[in-house]
């Protein structure tokens, strides 16, 4: 389809919903002194025809001059706005079906009149006051889940028992970070305080797997320093995420983007981070052992298949624990369980558990289930185990609304698993 007319029609449809929505404004400011209305009129419309003189640019200009912050920022700030005047359309919606009803009933009961003499068909005042009122709700939620719960860091804790743990490694600590997404950030200081609060756990090991940035490797320049901090007595572990090779964004050449990747694996190095590409590690302690592995990111369906867990797998058969690094929780049920049953726990992220959803107890709901089987938590299949990070970071929304980021901190022991 035509791209100018694809963008034609989006534009078409945001004026509508402008159009729509600033009929209820009106109404409810009609009492309002005549400067007061003004104001509102010229900031209702400024923000649509910024909002047009945003997508017409990022369409048809150049969209990699924009930063990842800015972009992120400006888009969010559009995305709110729409999203609540939808929101208040539906109340609107409503409203207007109640009043053609009664307007289609007085045709019947005045004998063809559409109204009686010297009556108007209005807008509900009770309606459209309540439209405006429920745009107002995602419009401060969304603002809140910025303001508040973009670097609300939470440790999450588990205890894993493990039949074939050796002896050496019961009681040992693993932290796992997931998916920072560094070209978001907005807030460093929050940022470092979410590493010392890791920091402040001393984890024997840590996990980081995958999604270092948005787009690019530049986007981490500035976090190197924050995330260097981040040690562990056996190691740093980390692996890539669909997010480092570059493929969201256009480059000058295939050179280009094969640079911004070896500056990805640079950026891991610089940070003390052992990356593990289709490889894997032994982790010793009191003569005994254990092996550490990790892949280059493989997803299910639509997501890059770098990953090639049989060459990650090779020289780990004498390994009594093995623990699996991969990005996308998908690998689990697509490869490792079919394949791999000795693969004792995956660590993965990818899902960020939307940045949306509800948490209370044991219950948990966020539209990411309705995309990935496992998506936040602790799963077990068999004798395997999956854990799935919430994320310490975000992407595209710059905020979190009921899934907060998460610092994980999973305690290996060895036995088993005691009944719920």
């Amino acid at each position: 389809m035509n791209r100018v007319f694809v963008i034609g029609v989006v534009l078409a449809i945001l004026l509508l919903i402008d159009i729509y929505v600033y009929q209820a404004v009106s109404f409810v400011m009609r009492n309002f002194s005549s400067t007061s209305q003004q104001i509102v009129r010229y900031t209702y419309w400024f923000f649509t025809a910024a909002t047009f003189a945003v997508i017409l640019l990022y369409n048809f200009g150049d969209p990699d001059i924009w930063k990842g912050s800015t972009r992120s920022v400006v888009f969010t700030i559009i995305f709110i706005n729409y999203f609540s005047k939808v929101f208040a359309a539906l109340f609107l919606v409503v409203d207007d079906i109640i009043r053609l009803g009664r307007w289609i009933a007085g045709l019947f009961q005045s004998g063809g009149s559409s109204v009686s003499e010297g009556q108007t068909i209005t807008r509900s005042e009770f309606l459209t006051k309540t439209a405006l009122v429920a745009g107002t709700v995602p419009l401060l939620t969304m603002s809140y889940g910025i303001i508040s719960g973009a670097h609300d860091y939470r440790i999450r804790r588990k205890t894993i028992y493990l039949p074939n743990l050796p002896s050496s490694f019961d009681g040992i600590t693993v932290a796992q970070l997931s998916d920072i997404h560094s070209g978001s950030f907005f807030n460093k200081t929050a940022v470092k305080g979410g590493v010392e609060m890791l920091m402040a756990e001393k984890p024997d090991m840590v996990f980081f797997t995958g999604d270092l940035v948005n787009n690019e490797t530049s986007e981490v320049k500035d976090y190197v320093p924050i995330f260097e901090k981040v040690k562990a007595p056996l190691g740093v572990f980390s692996t890539t995420g669909n997010h480092d090779y570059g493929d969201y964004r256009s480059w000058n050449s295939e050179q280009a983007k094969k640079q911004n990747f070896e500056d990805l694996k640079e950026a891991h190095r610089l940070m003390g981070y052992d990356l593990l590409m289709n490889e894997n590690r032994y982790i010793e302690v009191d003569g005994e052992k254990i092996a550490v592995i990790g892949i280059e990111n493989w997803g299910a369906g639509r997501f890059a298949k770098y990953g090639k867990l049989d060459e990650a797998m090779k020289g780990t058969n004498e390994a009594p624990v093995k623990l699996l690094l991969s990005h996308d929780p998908s690998h689990w049920d697509a490869q490792v369980r079919p394949n791999y049953p000795d693969v004792d726990i995956a660590f993965a992220g990818h899902t960020h558990g939307f940045q949306f959803g509800v948490e209370w107890g044991d219950f948990k709901w966020s539209p990411a289930q309705y995309a990935y089987k496992q998506w936040a938590g602790l799963y077990q299949q068999d004798q395997q185990y999956l854990y799935v990070n919430r994320g310490y970071g975000y992407i595209g929304y710059p905020g979190r609304i009921g899934i907060p980021p998460e610092i994980t901190l999973i305690t290996l022991k060895k036995g088993i698993n005691p009944p719920a």
